[in-house]
């Protein structure tokens, strides 16, 4: 991996981390196109350079991570994903980031979920604007619908919007309690990947994460206020379809 293609991967990362199209998918795809062989240090790094983007959304919503009571339904929503990922921590870095088609095939079923989901489901009226509101038994629920994007495809930020959705919490609040949500998770992740495997990596390779996790950064911040305007006055099937279309495409011509 050089200095040009950790950019490139940042700036996917950046761009599709708080889509949901997920991140990971896109990085994975993405390495393939630019012909960088799965090593320990690229997983590594897919993994690392996430947390860029999570620190973008702990740079806009500082403000909310010094409300006890949101944190409190942070911390609840968190457990799953943290139980899946020490449970099923080898099989994702050893598997399932090795297979394209793991990925091709959870982009395309997600598309179609979520296009399905958009057309049948019907926004409630009075759904919870206020993120405090949120119960802890929706915070949890909201966190296992989030365990199930540790298969590389999923979308992370899919699964949880989708969730919250589902149990009644409105369009704009599930988007920002998905931003927040990302923060722990992807610090976790990346914390643990890092304590496995940092030891085997030289000065090079810690550049290349820098570099990586910079550029996701201020991708990011764009995506982020990207989205939040999008979901004013649109539902996600655009995001179904390009997710459906991306994974036919790569299988078609790049497969």
């Amino acid at each position: 991996m050089d200095i040009t293609s950790a950019v490139i991967l940042g700036i996917v990362e950046g761009v599709t981390e708080f889509l949901p199209i997920s991140s990971t998918g896109h990085l994975i795809l993405a390495s393939h196109l630019l012909g960088i062989e799965q090593s320990v240090f690229v997983k590594s790094f897919e993994i690392a350079i996430q947390l860029g983007a999570i620190a973008a959304a702990a740079f806009l919503y500082w403000r909310l991570f010094l409300r006890p009571d949101l944190l409190k339904r942070i911390a609840i929503a968190f457990i799953p994903t943290a139980i899946a990922g020490l449970v099923f921590y080898n099989a994702v870095k050893n598997l399932f980031l090795e297979n394209e088609y793991v990925v091709l095939g959870a982009l395309l079923l997600g598309g179609a979920a979520l296009i399905l989901f958009e057309i049948f489901h019907g926004e409630k009226e009075g759904s919870e604007e206020d993120l405090s509101k949120i119960t802890y038994l929706q915070s949890l629920l909201i966190g296992c619908f989030q365990a199930v994007a540790i298969i590389p495809g999923v979308s992370r930020s899919a699964a949880t919007i989708v969730g919250g959705l589902v149990l009644g919490v409105s369009r704009k609040s599930i988007v920002e309690f998905s931003f927040i949500l990302a923060v722990p998770t992807m610090v976790a992740a990346t914390g643990f990947d890092l304590l496995q495997n940092a030891s085997a990596f030289g000065s090079a390779d810690l550049r290349m994460l820098l570099v990586g996790f910079a550029v996701s950064f201020i991708v990011a911040i764009v995506s982020i206020k990207f989205l939040l305007y999008y979901v004013k006055s649109h539902t996600f099937i655009s995001f179904g379809i390009y997710r459906i279309l991306i994974a036919v495409l790569f299988f078609a011509l790049v497969l």
